[in-house]
């Protein structure tokens, strides 16, 4: 814990000395890198020069983020500057900054980028050929590799070094690369390759030759401009650089271009025209420069205008920075900085490289801060940003808050008097208008410095220092305000916690409660950020002298060294604390495979961290091509205790990749798994696994087949992997055998002219690799390829069950059941006004011998055969027969539905539906009821109009009804809703006069109904 200093030096200056202490300050700031990665020297350095007394301190910033030195060997900082060896194009670009700090605060310097040039080769090895005629226009695309860095292009014609000579005929494009030739000449016939070079490397990469061919078909006629080369529609431009737009355009005869500006002014006398006027240059373009420029292109056949509006945009610089600041406590500070740029820049303000946010006693506004009733807190370093779009720029200043006017009860103080005097003068002291006398507390030093021990209230007041030569006099005043110190009550202390729990860090103290009191925390040397660390860092207290820290949810990150300090104007001291966190173990390292066998591998590995909790346990982890993620395995010792660091697994398929990890686990609980070691393959071993699943059957005449599921290749043992068929004839004794030789293969087919069909085949599959033969599966029966059936069925009968059903049955034929089996039955139909060829076909399965054929057409003459089939195909159709279907059922539905409830009874009447001369007549009609919520339906049949539904009167109703015929049911009628009848005592049950009958919902509602006695 910190203790205020019990000597205080207090200065009154009269003049300021060459060493005086100050803050950082930039002697040379960091500047933009573009570094080629081809380079010999493969180290970039970022220059970073500050001075400052005492000497700061410098560390670099990466993208907003701290770079720790020490976690990456190829970053070094030397005498301030940054150096990266072996830089790498894909984790060291970006934006860096310098940041310097002593005692008195922090800045960051301007932001430097870090790019890498580099030049890839092409990668197509070949180019179409490009046939013109003479007289066309043509381009030819360059298509640069990938790069990075500024690229000049040039076309070499036919061969090094001829290159092509632009004109005003022909132009290489300094955007794309494209080589554009307005009007095509015999001349131009041969071999063109695009040249590309990295302005910042000197690197070259030749694409591949493009062939030019003419055509012989005939010459080009003559035709306007048309602008291949054209600037963008927007151009935006920097201040001072140099503007260059492209233009060029196809035609013939060949285009001439020129330039003009759109409104009227001319185009500034310090443009120069390139390349026949193919390119506008503007040097150090300024805002009168911007405008709307327009590229023509002009021949007999007519123009072409391309137009682009040239901007104007600057990046910010300073007109007013800040200055260093000293300030008295209690007074106000205010600085204004301002920029110009386009467009306008926006401010913002650091502290300490910080960002410095309005609040209480803190104003900002743009470019001025305010800071008002100042404090000891405010002293620092404080940064103006102004930043547009296309910059940024930093403007640094020091306040220094003095402390002479206020000091400690109890302690000692030096007040220092330092006049520029020559010859040494004379010193006296006053306090208020008294002349200061020396005792026991009061001494002038030989210097002049006035010191006091012992400090009571008594000694507050107005101190003037006094000091004389043979030239003159002169004196400095300053106040001495004596306060109550501040002392911590309620420390901090050290604890010892578990991974996810929560505690509270006190600090708590006593202080004088006329000077503000600010906490703030450290952890591990860093300022705690309570906004952006919230999720676990929390202050907590409820009173202006407690400070606690509450730590949430810890984590393993958070163990380490806590301070709590406390700082009034005047005074500050410090309280620590160590927290130690336990959790689970971290991950194990170097995991690796000593030996490996078939089915074993012998691993090793060293501890990781155990997070002050001794690991109690291991378990191993492997993880194949075939694997769905990481599993467990077994392994010798079964378990490995904490303090053993090898073990065996056993139990590995043979000629497999494995890779393996290990997970440490401790009381708390199980770690982060190690980093996988190598991948390496089991020894290969005799295959074990048989096939699966071994049957087989159909096929064509005179052929076994033989089917089964193939090995995965994790169970194959080896290289080599493949298959032994065997096979004999039931019953027999001797074994045919064939080797399929790939490991993929499921099916093997023996033909034999010789082989009778449908004859039973033991039939086994065996496996070998390269180490020798497995076992065989079990044998099992498979039969030879039947023969189709040689008979058709008979007794072939058919009838019309509707307009769109037939119903046909047949007697199943006699087969001989040694050449095949009869596995169903196929009908084939068709309409007598339809190709038999294109008939349609139903099949049925097993011994079935009647089969239904539906969606027919109605009132139409049919044919009707069938053949029976099996796995060899299907035998001789039966004898054809023929069958018209019946007329198709009514298509009007019942029509002027009316109902009425009396007595417990529905009754339910319609007007008779009458079938048109193509329809089948109708026999009756089908009443389709049920409960508005139930999904059953009830029917009922009558050949009358009308029903009688004894129904309850507690339920919604949904009522249907639709005519029916020997052709089938006809149209229904729309659904009716029945509403729930409630009655209560002495009401009439007879509501035909006053009940509604509607429809449900539908598209229309023109078949609205009403029920009977409606008015």
């Amino acid at each position: 814990m910190g203790i205020p200093s019990s000597i205080y030096y207090v200065f009154l200056l009269f003049t300021t000395d060459d060493n005086t202490l100050h803050g950082p300050v930039f002697l040379q700031e960091p500047n933009s890198v573009i570094f080629p990665l081809d380079s010999e020297e493969k180290k970039v350095k970022l220059n970073c020069e500050v001075k400052g007394n005492p000497k700061p301190t410098i560390g670099w910033k990466l993208n907003g983020t701290g770079i720790d030195i020490g976690m990456d060997y190829r970053y070094s900082v030397v005498e301030g500057n940054l150096l990266i060896n072996n830089p790498n194009k894909t984790q060291d670009p970006g934006t860096y900054q310098c940041v310097a700090t002593n005692p008195f605060g922090t800045i960051v310097s301007k932001e430097a980028k870090l790019q890498f040039a580099y030049l890839e080769n092409f990668k197509t090895r070949t180019r179409s050929t490009v046939s013109v005629r003479q007289g066309q226009g043509m381009v030819l695309l360059c298509g640069p590799p990938p790069h990075s860095g500024e690229l000049i292009y040039a076309w070499i014609f036919n061969e090094y070094p001829s290159f092509v000579h632009q004109d005003n005929r022909r132009f290489v494009s300094q955007e794309t690369g494209n080589l554009y030739i307005a009007k095509v000449e015999a001349s131009d016939a041969g071999n063109y390759t695009c040249v590309v070079t990295n302005a910042v490397t000197n690197s070259r990469a030749l694409g591949p030759p493009t062939p030019l061919v003419l055509r012989n078909d005939g010459v080009m006629g003559e035709y306007e401009p048309k602008i291949e080369v054209q600037f963008p529609e927007t151009v935006p431009s920097a201040k001072g650089t140099t503007v260059k737009l492209e233009c060029f355009a196809l035609g013939n005869p060949v285009p001439t271009i020129s330039w003009r500006r759109a409104d009227g002014k001319q185009i500034p006398r310090k443009a120069r025209r390139h390349r026949s006027s193919g390119v506008l240059e503007i040097p150090n373009f300024q805002q009168e420069d911007a405008g709307l420029y327009e590229c023509v292109a002009e021949n007999v056949r007519g123009k072409n205008v391309a137009r682009g509006q040239l901007t104007f945009y600057a990046q910010p610089n300073w007109i007013q920075k800040i200055s260093d600041a000293h300030a008295a406590i209690e007074e106000t500070v205010a600085w204004e900085c301002r920029a110009n740029g386009r467009p306008k820049p926006s401010y913002s303000w650091l502290k300490d490289g910080e960002p410095l946010l309005p609040q209480g006693r803190i104003r900002i506004e743009q470019g001025s801060l305010t800071i008002t009733n100042v404090s000891l807190s405010d002293a620092g370093m404080y940064q103006c940003v102004a930043e547009n779009r296309h910059g940024i720029i930093f403007a640094s200043a020091e306040l220094s808050v003095p402390v002479f006017p206020l000091h400690m009860l109890g302690g000692e103080v030096i007040i220092e008097c330092k006049p520029k005097a020559s010859p040494r003068p004379t010193y006296s002291w006053k306090k208020g208008r008294d002349i200061l006398r020396e005792n026991e507390r009061i001494t002038v030093l030989d210097d002049g410095s006035l010191r006091i021990v012992n400090v009571t209230k008594s000694d507050a007041g107005s101190y003037t220092c006094v000091a004389t030569n043979h030239f003159g006099t002169a004196s400095s005043t300053g106040s001495l305000l004596v306060k109550d110190p501040t002392r911590v009550m309620v420390s901090p202390f050290s604890m010892d916690v578990t991974v996810g729990e929560s505690i509270v860090l006190p600090c708590q103290v006593s202080h004088d409660h006329s000077l503000d009191l600010v906490f703030t925390w450290s952890f591990n040397g860093h300022l705690i950020d309570f906004e952006k660390d919230g999720d676990h860092f929390e202050r907590v207290g409820g009173q202006d002298s407690a400070g606690d820290l509450m730590i949430r949810s810890i984590q393993l990150k958070h163990a380490g060294k806590y301070v709590c300090m406390v700082q009034t104007s005047v005074d500050k001291l410090s309280a620590a604390a160590d927290l130690i966190v336990r959790g689970p173990p971290g991950p194990p390292e170097a995991v690796t495979i000593d030996e490996i066998t078939d089915t074993t591998a012998q691993l090793s590995w060293r501890p990781g961290a155990d997070n002050h909790s001794p690991i109690t346990m291991y378990v191993v982890q492997a993880r194949t091509p075939f694997s769905v993620g990481w599993q467990a395995v077994s392994t010798v010792p079964e378990i490995i205790d904490g303090r053993t660091f090898t073990a065996t697994v056993v139990g590995l398929n043979p000629w497999v990749e494995y890779e393996f990890r290990v997970v440490a686990a401790n009381l708390i609980g199980i770690g982060e798994p190690s980093r996988p070691s190598e991948k390496r393959r089991t020894e290969e071993a005799l295959p074990e696994v048989t096939p699966a699943n071994v049957s087989g059957g159909g096929g064509s005449k005179s052929e076994l087949v033989i089917t089964w599921e193939t090995v995965p290749e994790e169970l194959q043992n080896g290289g080599g992997f493949g298959y032994v068929v065997a096979f004999r004839p039931f019953g027999t004794v001797s074994w045919m055998q064939t080797v399929v030789a790939s490991p993929d293969a499921s099916r093997y087919v023996f033909r034999n002219e010789t082989l009778p069909p449908f004859s039973p085949y033991e039939v086994k599959v065996g496996v070998y690799n390269n180490k020798g033969e497995g076992s065989f599966s079990p044998v099992t029966i498979v039969y030879s390829a039947e023969e189709e059936p040689t008979r058709a069925p008979t007794s072939v009968f058919a009838r019309s069950l509707s307009a769109s059903d037939i119903e046909i049955s047949w007697a199943s034929p006699r087969e001989n059941p040694t050449k095949g089996r009869i596995q169903g039955y196929e009908v084939r139909y068709w309409r007598h006004d339809e190709k038999e060829e294109n008939a349609k076909r139903t099949r049925t399965v097993g011994n079935q011998t009647s089969a239904k054929v539906t969606n027919l057409r109605g009132n139409a003459l049919y044919h009707l055969a069938v053949k029976a089939y099996n796995t060899a195909g299907t035998g001789p159709a039966s004898a054809t027969v023929n069958v018209t279907t019946r007329k198709p059922p009514p298509s009007q539905p019942p029509g002027n539905i009316i109902w009425n409830s009396s007595d417990s009874k529905i009754i339910l009447n319609w007007d008779q539906v009458k079938a048109l001369d193509n329809e089948s007549e109708v026999k009756g009609y089908k009443v389709l009821y049920r409960w508005n919520r139930q999904s059953s339906t009830s029917v009922i049949e009558t050949n009358k109009t009308s029903v009688e539904l004894s129904l309850p009167f507690d339920e919604d109703y949904i009522i249907e009804i639709k005519p029916f015929s020997d052709g089938g049911d006809g149209s229904s009628s729309e659904q009716i809703r029945i509403p729930k009848i409630s009655s209560k005592s002495g009401d009439v049950l007879s509501v035909a006069s006053r009940l509604h009958l509607f429809p449900l919902c539908r598209a229309s509602n023109r078949h609205m109904l009403v029920g009977a006695g409606h008015p």
